[in-house]
């Protein structure tokens, strides 16, 4: 039975979100638990809108969290559909849309992020498009299986995963596909020059066209409809769609402008490593959450599925009162086609003086490290499996290894990690 004499409220509907009510129910918590989401689906997992639903391989209903009879079963009260517009912290409330108020006794703010918009003319053409929620990867859906029937045009701006996944998807639809990208390599921000120019042949083995070193400046159309694009270095482009696959900024003006801190450089809720926010009864998890401090450097804010999956639970946690230190190894995976790749640290161009490979770089069956001062940042296992857990020990034990040993694929990972080279 509920005791209403407490309420958390959880404001964002996501992956985070409904992964913390999930746990504070079982950590026991018989308070109320209010779950609001500014989408009318329910919770869902955002990887598959990119992945496995973009390619038509997995059905709609595989994308959600729960069932929806999940939460009724737990007493976990939905507000799908409703924005938060205002956050009382003195007041210990927030301020829904359409003028409901709900009293907080703790807050966790899990409202994610929001893809950045291009700021060029044709923008709002019919054939534009974003991915970030369901309902974008339904009408990308449809439109790439059109574009495959009538051996269409789809130009991408961002070689980032989003834009590589779903320029897998759309050759997979038998779509024509350029990428416009304004760094050297795809992937730059993260695998640098050494790896990020790998993944470009990989999409020209399948048919991808790149352009490096340019951005769109100019969407032209007809009739509602695009019909090409124009990068900033005066070349043209074909299209019958475009997607916007530039990033993410994450959703904090809420926490603005309700005076929380946010974290310097990445524009997230800070929050230390309880998850805890500038106010000791917020909480903030997810895309909008910012550690200030890691093992790793600071502050740092993750985008990816499994800080969502991992920190939404720890916050609840903390939330409660137990003791939380939320220090997890960064991680993310990406399919496209053929090629399956799991990314465990942080390496940034400049942070590392050396990558090393063990494996066959040629037949993508390797892992790679980032290095500092023989020190792994940073580890990338490419159809190579079951190595995510020694990858992330060595990232951990911060020894350094030998560069020889770490090549070397009959030296197991685990001896490296406690301290053989």
């Amino acid at each position: 039975m509920v005791d209403a004499h407490r309420t958390f409220v959880i404001v964002g509907g996501g992956l985070a979100g409904s992964k913390a009510a999930e746990a504070l129910r079982a950590e026991g918590f018989t308070g109320r638990v209010i779950l609001i989401g500014d989408e009318r689906d329910h919770p869902y997992e955002r990887p598959p809108l990119s992945k496995g639903y973009l390619a038509g391989s997995d059905e709609r209903e595989s994308v959600f969290v729960h069932e929806p009879a999940w939460y009724a079963g737990a007493d976990i009260e939905l507000h799908l559909g409703q924005t938060v517009v205002r956050l009382d912290r003195a007041g210990k409330s927030v301020e829904l849309g359409d003028g409901t108020r709900l009293h907080y006794d703790k807050l966790l703010l899990a409202t994610g992020a929001e893809p950045r918009r291009l700021d060029i003319p044709g923008t709002s053409l019919a054939s534009v498009h974003h991915l970030r929620r369901l309902a974008h990867a339904d009408r990308l859906r449809g439109r790439l299986t059109a574009l495959g029937q009538e051996n269409g045009h789809l130009v991408i701006a961002g070689a980032g995963w989003i834009g590589l996944e779903v320029a897998a998807a759309a050759r997979e639809y038998g779509a024509e596909v350029t990428v416009v990208e304004a760094e050297p390599a795809p992937l730059h921000s993260v695998l640098g020059p050494e790896m990020g120019m790998l993944f470009a042949d990989l999409h020209r083995e399948h048919g991808v066209r790149f352009h490096f070193g340019a951005r769109l400046s100019e969407i032209t159309g007809a009739d509602g409809m695009v019909q090409s694009v124009r990068t900033d270095d005066g070349d043209e482009h074909p299209a019958h769609d475009v997607l916007a696959a530039i990033g993410a900024a994450p959703r904090s003006a809420l926490a603005e402008a309700a005076g929380l801190d946010l974290a310097e450089g990445t524009g997230g809720v800070a929050v230390d490593s309880a998850l805890r926010t500038s106010d000791p009864d917020v909480y903030a998890a997810g895309d909008v959450a910012a550690l200030r401090e890691t093992p790793w450097g600071g502050p740092l804010r993750v985008e990816h599925w499994a800080n969502a999956l991992n920190s939404g639970p720890a916050a609840a946690r903390s939330m409660l009162g137990r003791d939380v230190v939320y220090d997890r190894v960064p991680y993310f995976f990406s399919d496209q086609y053929d090629v399956g790749l799991e990314y465990s640290g942080w390496a940034p161009p400049g942070s590392y003086d050396q990558v090393v490979c063990r494996g066959d770089v040629a037949k993508r069956e390797f892992i790679a490290f980032w290095l500092r001062d023989n020190r792994v940042l940073a580890g990338l296992n490419v159809n190579v499996w079951d190595v995510t857990g020694a990858v992330q020990d060595l990232i951990r034990s911060g020894r350094p290894v030998g560069r020889d040993a770490l090549a070397d694929p009959d030296v197991p990972l685990a001896d490296l990690a406690g301290g053989g080279n």
